[in-house]
């Protein structure tokens, strides 16, 4: 395991962690817009995270779960960002412009499925995650120049 390896599979966290909160960010800014260029209500996005893992692990300990069949892993990344495909909130609004003209919605007005609460509840989740991640850096930045202390 090299030296940098921590701070690494850290950065990965914080780098994923950074579009989880941009995601969320266009969700809550377009938690009203009724139209997008594609047509319709704006659809809720949500990032789906994979681990990076190492087919080829340089070290094996005797206390790494057997789960973990191709070693202790490399960090995280996205790997890809999902709509919401769920209908949205109807407001009956016929005046609207984006009201919906004919169909059992007649007069309706389809708005975004995004839940605001929800959204800050996943904004505030991915601004903490974040934070543990930074300080799992600032942690192995701190054992570092513990040892280089040693060494004087």
């Amino acid at each position: 395991m090299g030296l940098f390896t921590s701070i690494n599979i850290a950065a990965t966290g914080m780098a994923a962690e950074r579009l989880r909160s941009d995601v969320i960010s266009d969700n809550i800014a377009n938690s009203s817009t009724t139209r997008t260029q594609e047509g319709g209500a704006f659809k809720r996005s949500s990032v789906v995270f994979t681990p990076v893992s190492d087919s080829n692990p340089q070290w094996n300990s005797p206390f790494t779960p057997s789960s973990l069949d191709n070693g202790p892993g490399k960090g995280v990344k996205v790997l890809e960002i999902v709509k919401d495909t769920s209908e949205g909130n109807f407001v009956y609004d016929p005046d609207h412009p984006h009201a919906i003209k004919s169909g059992p919605h007649a007069g309706y007005v389809e708005y975004p499925n995004v839940n605001i609460v929800n959204e800050m509840v996943d904004l505030i989740s991915a601004s903490r995650a974040y934070e543990a991640n930074a300080t799992v850096i600032d942690g192995a930045k701190d054992m570092f120049t513990a040892a280089l202390d040693i060494g004087k």
